[in-house]
């Protein structure tokens, strides 16, 4: 702990009045993240930006929060209990204190979870850790004021990138994001297209041909692409330049997947100029056409304008632990379901084996399809034991791939209505600056 009283071996936290006291060592990795940042603070400025106040002769530090709410809390990270809600206290209040302290739906019970579940669903309401009004108490700290018009100004250009809700302006800059999307991808889609290809050769002589295929983007194909790289390069750009943490941006997903549908187009253009893409050099044609082929990424961008996408992500983000159970059971059943129908096939009779089933990686192929009862028909049992082993397998498929589905439906609803409060809030403060 860089800032307190020196010498003191532990720390008060006052949370509505309830008193309760901490050592320097758990504080540091005390499990709720709010109260674990105070280990990093060293200023009062810092220690502020995390509780209410601070008392530096006693060593306290203040959270005008809910003590009784807190309390069930600090026994559930403390691992003396199970998390519940609070008796006599709104789902909706005490969520929104668990988010606050650092925790998330997921740590509930799976009955609490359902009545949060259905009270979210009544009111589509979610409480963000990120509460309003954060510019409004920098304003009020020493020295706040002065840095105010800077820090409103970046905080709206923030958002115009961020929130696609927030502002005409941002609505406008989504707008035109998602049809250069379109654009990119409707080009893409149509140059792979033989009837395509061949109207561009014939519009050209081998002179041409030799000159577009050093330089990339004269074709109208290439112009168009050059000009949505242009466009998506940029918003990159400015959104890096105004974002308030550089190493937390270059870590989001969407910020990565942006890099992977920027970047082949410039190393392509490289490749294309040092190396050519003649008979010489077939592997540089094939890494350029891989290169270009990786703009299917681009469509992923249109997760920043689509709560569905953004859904899907969130909940896959979530539910990690659930997919790799799932994936473990699948990986379980086709060892198991191979090495079986691999052997009634074609182990135990020679004369009459099935040639399909001649190793157990092939047999994988099978079980898979059976337990997803994709069912393609390009291989299938021949006899009466491994027919039977067929239906087992499809019908375990079922079952297997049934119990993780509850906890990600689960996790989908709630990421749903967090993102849907989100959008609603956003488009109130578009209300307002019409209002305005």
């Amino acid at each position: 702990m860089t800032f307190g009283r020196s010498g003191a071996a532990s720390v008060v936290l006052n949370v509505g009045g309830a008193r309760y006291s901490l050592s320097r060592e758990l504080l540091k990795d005390f499990p709720l993240r709010r109260v674990s940042r105070l280990h990093g603070c060293r200023s009062e400025r810092d220690v502020l930006e995390v509780c209410d106040d601070y008392d530096r002769e006693r060593n306290e530090y203040f959270f005008d929060r809910h003590s009784e709410a807190f309390g069930f809390i600090l026994l559930y990270v403390r691992g003396h209990g199970k998390l519940r809600f609070a008796p006599r206290m709104c789902e909706l209040s005490f969520y929104n204190e668990m988010i606050y302290w650092g925790l998330e739906g997921a740590h509930l019970e799976y009955c609490c979870q359902r009545r949060l579940d259905d009270r979210m669903s009544d009111t589509y309401t979610f409480y963000s850790a990120d509460e309003p009004g954060l510019l409004g108490r920098d304003e009020a700290r020493p020295g706040g004021a002065e840095a105010a018009p800077s820090r409103r100004w970046l905080e709206r250009m923030r958002r115009t990138f961020e929130e696609p809700t927030s502002s005409l302006a941002a609505q406008i800059l989504a707008s035109v994001s998602v049809v250069f999307v379109i654009v990119s991808m409707v080009v893409l889609c149509a140059s792979t297209l033989p009837d395509w290809r061949a109207a561009a050769a014939d519009n050209r002589s081998l002179d041409d041909r030799s000159r577009y295929s050093a330089v990339p983007g004269r074709e109208p194909s290439g112009i168009i692409e050059a000009i949505c790289i242009g466009w998506f390069t940029a918003e990159c750009i400015v959104r890096f330049i105004i974002s308030k943490n550089k190493c937390e941006f270059v870590k989001r997903p969407l910020n990565i997947i942006d890099l992977l549908a920027i970047t082949p187009y410039y190393i392509s253009v490289l490749m294309t100029v040092f190396t050519g893409e003649n008979s010489q050099l077939q592997r540089a044609g094939v890494t350029l056409r891989v290169l270009r082929m990786m703009r299917i990424f681009w469509v992923i961008k249109l997760a920043r304008h689509f709560i569905g996408l953004q859904t899907l992500g969130l909940t896959l983000k979530r539910c990690y632990r659930e997919m790799v159970m799932l994936l473990v059971f699948i990986c379980v059943a086709m060892a198991i379901f191979s090495a079986l129908s691999q052997l009634l096939e074609h182990g135990l009779d020679l004369e009459t084996s099935n040639k399909d089933f001649a190793s157990i990686p092939a047999a994988c192929w099978w079980v898979i399809i059976s337990m997803t009862t994709v069912g393609y028909g390009d291989m299938y049992p021949i006899t009466v034991p491994g027919r039977i082993l067929g239906g087992v397998c499809v019908v375990s498929g079922i079952v297997l791939l049934a119990l993780p589905i509850t906890f990600i439906y689960h996790s989908f609803v709630q990421c749903y209505h967090e993102l849907k409060f989100r959008s609603v809030r956003c488009s109130r403060s578009l209300s307002a600056e019409f209002l305005n």
